[in-house]
């Protein structure tokens, strides 16, 4: 007669590298649950050490571990005691002397730790891709309806508590989920191996493209409250800064738009290197403005459009300080605020507001060559980080009159906020603060229509103010535009097949014009 789908635990074999926790989960096994333990290397020394009985597996199997660690548990005792089916293979493992193994506790080194070696070189890595681990863990995943599967040591709780309540039982349901876990797990530790070993070839774009993201929280709701949304971060160890590797300090759950918000703020402000602060409000900034301290920058960058920073997402570039976080607490209502350090003085003042989100950035790093992925249906586009960079040597002046040292930093200033906001981009500037911004319209020259209307409603003095446009103007409408407003010198990639006639309007209206031939769509 067959045995019950919900075999009760009698033998586990334990191997693992994070060994958090796995002295007292085999303990219980043993102590409460008379569990037999089969071990292998470090974790069999770990155990026995901590007074905790163990087999070596080659005591079990009868086979000794050979080719340097290689080979220990590729074996059919081992395999076999995990893949039988209670109900059918009983005879074959009795003529083979296989005994059942009803629980698999197993975790793999991660991979990405011995790459992120920098004497790791490519013979050493090889050498540390574990074979015997994800086959055994494939094994028991496969063979859930019999065989319970442990890949994380958070779980451990979890499996003692099913065990309790159902005399030394792993319920049918549980072995399930915890199968799905130990194949997500196997799926990221060849997909690190995959990454490495495709990067190796030094190719821009592989021929198939393997997740490598983790869930990091399920979020409240997505873009809208009847969409479900999730957060997943990159699993492998970087040394960029952003929003996936902030903590969080304080304040409510982030949702979908303050991720996204965030990240273009954060982003946009680690392109300068003065004190700067980002205002971001709906993906597209707000406020931009640097200073010589980030208290005063961040004064600048509400002044630009008090209205929009409303409920707006705040970025900087230095730590935000005492002195900053109470002018931002008592100048708007803020979502987010993310900075590279916060003082726990600011901290006690952003308290006071206790739905603040504020967050603590790992450090201030530069732009990081990645790629960028966006899904369609049924589909995938990835493209290469837009780490796009220009400075003085790269422009190109096209019109008569040569720009002032003033214009061209005022618009190399605009450049880089351009590069930020949703195409079709202009950017109005003066004294390193952002005056009008002009985002997402279908033609540029209602961008530039839009950029006048919240510079001038504003109050600013347009005159001798920086444009910037994320791309060639492709008629002359753009610059007439701007010359009514006083605008003075005009940053643009430049390569319309109207440039002449765009660079005829800028010479009339007395605008010094520079070419960049470098583009900053972004959609």
């Amino acid at each position: 007669m067959g045995q019950t789908s919900n075999p009760k635990i009698k033998r586990a074999i334990v191997s693992v590298s994070n060994k958090e926790g796995v002295v007292e989960f085999c303990s219980f096994l043993q102590e409460e649950h008379q569990v037999e333990i089969i071990s292998t290397g470090g974790t069999l020394r770990t155990l026995l050490d901590s007074g905790v009985k163990a087999i070596d597996i080659s005591n079990f199997t009868g086979f000794p571990e050979m080719m340097d660690g290689r080979v220990k548990t590729l074996h059919p005792k081992v395999h076999g005691g995990i893949l039988a089916r209670r109900d059918m293979d009983q005879e074959v493992m009795k003529e083979n002397d296989i005994k059942e193994i009803d629980l698999v506790v197993v975790n793999l080194y991660p991979f990405v730790e011995t790459i992120s070696k920098p004497e790791t070189t490519l013979e050493i890595a090889i050498e540390n891709i574990d074979i015997g681990g994800p086959s055994m863990l494939r094994s028991a995943a496969k063979n859930n309806k019999y065989v319970g599967v442990v890949v994380d040591p958070t779980d451990y709780e979890l499996v003692l508590d099913e065990l309790q309540k159902n005399e030394g039982c792993i319920s049918e349901k549980r072995r399930f989920e915890l199968a799905a876990k130990a194949f997500s797990h196997t799926a990221a530790y060849d997909t690190a191996i995959s990454n490495y070993l495709s990067a190796d070839q030094n190719k821009d774009f592989q021929e198939n493209i393997f997740s490598k993201y983790q869930l990091k929280e399920v979020l409240r709701y997505g873009e809208n409250p009847h969409q479900k949304a999730a957060f997943y971060v990159d699993s492998e160890e970087s040394d960029n800064s952003g929003i996936s590797n902030s903590s969080q300090l304080q304040g409510k759950q982030l949702s979908y738009n303050n991720i996204a918000d965030t990240d273009a703020a954060f982003e946009c402000v680690k392109e300068f290197e003065e004190p700067a602060c980002v205002i971001v409000k709906h993906a597209n900034p707000c406020g931009v403005a640097t200073d010589k301290n980030i208290v005063e920058a961040y004064e600048k960058a509400f002044a630009s459009d008090p209205t929009s920073a409303f409920g707006g997402i705040i970025a900087l570039n230095r730590e935000l300080d005492k002195e900053t976080a109470a002018r931002i607490i008592d100048n708007q209502f803020v979502e987010v605020i993310i900075a590279p350090g916060v003082t726990e003085e600011a901290i006690q003042i952003t308290k006071t507001k206790e739905n603040v989100r504020v967050l603590n950035a790992k450090k201030l790093g530069p732009q990081v060559k990645g790629h960028k992925f966006l899904s369609v249906t049924d589909g995938m586009l990835v493209q290469e980080t837009d780490n796009g960079v220009v400075i003085n040597e790269d422009l190109k002046i096209v019109s008569k009159r040569q720009p002032s040292e003033i214009e061209i930093q005022n618009c190399l200033f605009a450049w880089k906020v351009c590069k930020f906001v949703k195409s079709n981009a202009i950017v109005y500037t003066r004294e390193n603060q952002t005056i009008g911004i002009g985002a997402g319209q279908m033609s540029r020259i209602d961008s530039a229509r839009i950029a006048a209307f919240k510079a001038t409603e504003r109050g600013f003095k347009t005159t001798g103010c920086a444009m910037a446009s994320d791309a060639f103007f492709p008629f002359r409408d753009g610059i007439d535009a701007a010359a009514e407003i006083g605008i003075t010198s005009i940053i643009q990639p430049g390569g319309s097949m109207r440039d002449d006639e765009v660079i005829q309007a800028a010479d009339e209206a007395d605008i010094a014009m520079l070419f960049t031939s470098i583009r900053h769509f972004r959609h």
